[in-house]
């Protein structure tokens, strides 16, 4: 559910081109029925945060009452705050940052299905009392490491991170191994996910592309 038509045409691209997912439909959060959702037999239905409004609290509550089974994910510009904390209170099963690309839209959505992304109240307090160890982890990180990252997470393949950053495609997969050694993970879904889940990717963390001398 969606206000924004920019948003929606994003979700519609993302989730076509990955062929993963059929799309039902969309509608906004102010005229969305909990019930008439339920009966469309939905695996997962994406709530955009809007202006984190109480209608928006109301719906996710009705959805999970309706249906246990539907996994809801929220797009949030911030992937932590009151808001969405009382979102998770409302049922939601997790949080997907609004700046990633529609290319790896449904590869998050597909691993929150699976319950490889969750975002529990319990977490998130986990995430903030351990925030010197992240902080640390991303440092092990050079910048040329951290802008590797970020494009991968936002979907590109090796050869095109190659040419925006006007380096071979070999230098591109050392950098990518190393990416993987440091934050122990074995493939870029598990680096999209640490990207994301870890605010390394976001509206206030551009991507600077360039020739490195």
């Amino acid at each position: 559910m969606a206000d924004n038509s920019l948003i929606v045409e994003a979700i519609r691209s993302g989730l076509r081109d990955n062929g993963a997912f059929k799309l039902v439909g969309y509608t906004d959060v102010r005229s969305a029925a909990a019930r008439m959702i339920a009966e469309m037999d939905v695996d997962v239905v994406l709530v955009d945060e809007a202006d984190r409004s109480p209608e928006a609290l109301a719906l996710i509550r009705g959805i999970k009452e309706e249906s246990a089974r539907v996994t809801v994910i929220v797009l949030t510009m911030s992937m932590e705050g009151a808001w969405l904390t009382r979102a998770l209170e409302a049922g939601a099963s997790g949080a997907i940052s609004k700046a990633v690309h529609p290319a790896a839209l449904a590869t998050l959505v597909r691993e929150a299905l699976n319950g490889h992304i969750v975002h529990s109240l319990s977490s998130l307090k986990a995430e903030r009392e351990t925030q010197q160890a992240l902080e640390a982890e991303r440092s092990s990180l050079t910048e040329r490491e951290l802008q590797i990252l970020r494009l991968v997470a936002s979907g590109a393949t090796n050869g095109e991170i190659a040419r925006r950053l006007w380096i071979t495609q070999q230098t591109v997969k050392f950098h990518v191994s190393n990416i993987y050694r440091k934050l122990d993970v074995t493939n870029r879904t598990e680096a999209c996910h640490y990207a994301h889940v870890n605010g390394l990717v976001s509206a206030g963390a551009p991507v600077k592309v360039g020739r490195v001398r």
